[in-house]
Order: structure tokens, then C-alpha cells, then sequence
């Protein structure tokens, strides 16, 4: 049933309500796939609607979702900027250059580096479409393709100026109070998904593996460390409370877990690829690990001075 759940429905967590327009996605920089060059949303779209599709190669739905979207592109292209926003978590370029090809996808292809354009728009789980009216206002957000969907579009192609709606976005004081904790002192900052041990297994079985891999031995890295203030954190992405709890037990955890709220620790310390575990002293990154398969290895990076 979880496997059902994650595929298809959208699971709300923590998060806090304000006017996505307050973090001004438009100016968040993304890259331009493939050649990596800056560009903004604010900078390809200006004067029209927009359609904002974010998804991931591995996302079972997102691949359901995309001869959909190419069609409405097709249809609508002239009168709605349309952009793919990959969200780049565990992801490389070929996989990506597939999903091009396969749907034959002609509009612009965007990666969102750290994470951030997610943050501002509420992102807590893929595939999600995000229409803005032509004053870049969002007014509508979903993750399903379906004739709810179709019918805001057509709405915004017809020239209707609809009006803004609220999303849930983290704020900038927020986004500080979720930081803090990690400001002072040293600290192990383990990051990882609920789901990546298993949703990943056939889209990504080198990386379900090393999820299940560091999860399994994590209990022993930390006791071999217990001087160090550890933590884990999971991906806010399809999970809830339950989710959590079902991995705690699941891997019988003595590290002590939360959920990533509105991602911001993913973003704020760039975290692409899970698992990852990061050595933090001051707020400051001093060692990144994502190799987990020696933990003499392990112990040398985090000790070396």
C-alpha cells in the first residue's frame, strides 16, 4: 500500500503557509540542460502563462505524466511557456537525455541545482505542475495530469487572468529557526529517504543498494563514533509521519531521524544525491561522505584534521 501511496498520492507534511511569490522563484537560478548555462524562470518567461512541470527520471508517475504534458505543449506552446524543471536529486545527464528523447520533448529542459526553486514552491513530492498567470502569479498547483489540469490551461491560453493562490512555502525567518540547531557546535548530519531503498530498486538499483547498504550499517558507524552529536534526516518528498516511523523500525534505528521540512536542509547544505553524510562544524561543511561501503574509511574522513 505504501508503494501505492507514494506513486500516487500526494502525502502533506510539515510545512508553513505563505505567498510563494515572497521567495521570488523567478530569480532562483537553475541551470540550462545540457551545457549547464544560469538562466531564471524570470528570464523565459516573461509576459505569458507558464507551465512548470518538476520531476525526476526515476518517478514512475512523472514518466505517466510526460506524453501528457508533451501534448499540451504541442498544443498550447504558443499561447503558455512551457518548462521541465528536473529536481535533480540522484540523477545524472543520460538518464535525463532518455527522457527527451522517449517523449520528445521540445521545450526547455532546467535543472534546479540546490534544490531551491522546490523550496519556493512548496514542492513535497513529483510529479507537480505549477501554472502562473502572466503577472508570474501562481494560481494553480497539482500532481495530476487530469481535465482539471487541462481545463486551467485552456483558461490561461484564452487570455483569463486568473487570480493568485496561496502555497505552502517556508519563510525566511523559518527557514533560520530550521537551520539553527546545526549554527554551533559539530555535528553528523546523515541524509537519506524513506523510499530509496526500495522505489529506487528498479529505476535505480546501484543506488537502492547503497541507500540500503548505509541504512543497515548506520547503527554500527554511529557507535563507533560516540563522541560525535549524530542525526538523520530523510527527504520531505512523499513522506509523512508514518513513513518514518516505518523506517525507524524497519532498519531499528538508534539515530534519532526527522523529516526534512519543505527541504530546506537538502537545500541549504546542496545535497543531490543520497545517502550522504556531512561533517558540520559551525554550520560550515568540513567532510562530505557518500561511500559507505568501509567504515574504517569512513572514520578517517571524519576524524582527519
Amino acid at each position: 500500500m505504501q508503494r501505492l501511496l507514494l506513486c500516487f498520492v500526494f502525502l502533506v507534511v510539515q510545512a508553513f503557509s505563505t505567498n510563494a511569490q515572497q521567495l521570488d522563484y523567478k530569480n532562483i537560478e537553475l541551470s540550462q540542460f545540457r551545457d549547464l548555462r544560469p538562466v531564471t524562470i524570470g528570464g523565459l518567461a516573461a509576459g505569458k502563462p507558464t507551465y512548470l512541470k518538476l520531476w525526476a527520471t526515476w518517478c514512475k508517475p512523472c514518466m505517466e505524466q510526460m506524453p501528457h504534458f508533451a501534448k499540451l505543449h504541442q498544443q498550447y506552446g504558443d499561447q503558455i511557456n512551457f518548462i521541465a524543471v528536473n529536481i535533480n536529486i540522484n540523477e545524472n545527464r543520460a538518464h535525463i537525455t532518455d527522457v527527451i528523447k522517449r517523449f520528445a520533448l521540445k521545450m526547455p529542459v532546467l535543472l534546479d541545482n540546490d534544490g531551491k526553486l522546490g523550496v519556493a514552491l512548496g514542492l513535497v513530492g513529483t510529479p507537480y505542475s505549477v501554472l502562473t498567470n502572466s503577472a508570474a502569479e501562481v494560481v494553480y498547483t497539482s500532481h495530476e495530469s487530469d481535465d482539471n489540469l487541462d481545463r486551467i490551461i485552456s483558461m490561461l491560453a484564452k487570455g483569463q487572468q486568473l487570480p493568485a493562490s496561496a502555497v505552502k512555502v517556508v519563510t525566511a525567518s523559518e527557514k533560520q529557526q530550521l537551520l539553527q540547531p546545526w549554527a554551533k557546535g559539530e555535528h553528523l548530519l546523515f541524509f537519506t529517504a524513506t523510499w530509496c531503498d526500495w522505489y529506487l530498486a528498479d529505476t535505480r538499483p546501484d543506488m537502492a543498494a547503497a541507500c540500503k547498504q548505509a541504512q543497515s550499517g548506520l547503527n554500527q558507524l554511529a557507535a563507533l563514533l560516540p563522541n560525535y552529536s549524530w542525526h538523520g534526516v530523510v527527504n520531505h518528498l512523499w513522506t509523512d509521519d508514518k513513513a518514518l516511523a516505518d523506517f525507524n523500525q524497519l532498519y531499528q534505528m538508534k539515530v534519532t531521524f526527522s523529516i526534512d521540512t519543505a527541504g530546506v536542509l537538502f537545500n541549504e547544505y546542496k545535497i543531490s544525491s543520497i545517502p550522504t553524510l556531512l561533517h558540520i562544524k559551525d554550520g560550515k561543511v568540513v567532510a562530505l561522505i557518500t561511500d559507505f561501503k568501509n567504515n574504517q574509511s569512513v572514520i578517517e574522513q571524519l576524524t582527519q584534521k
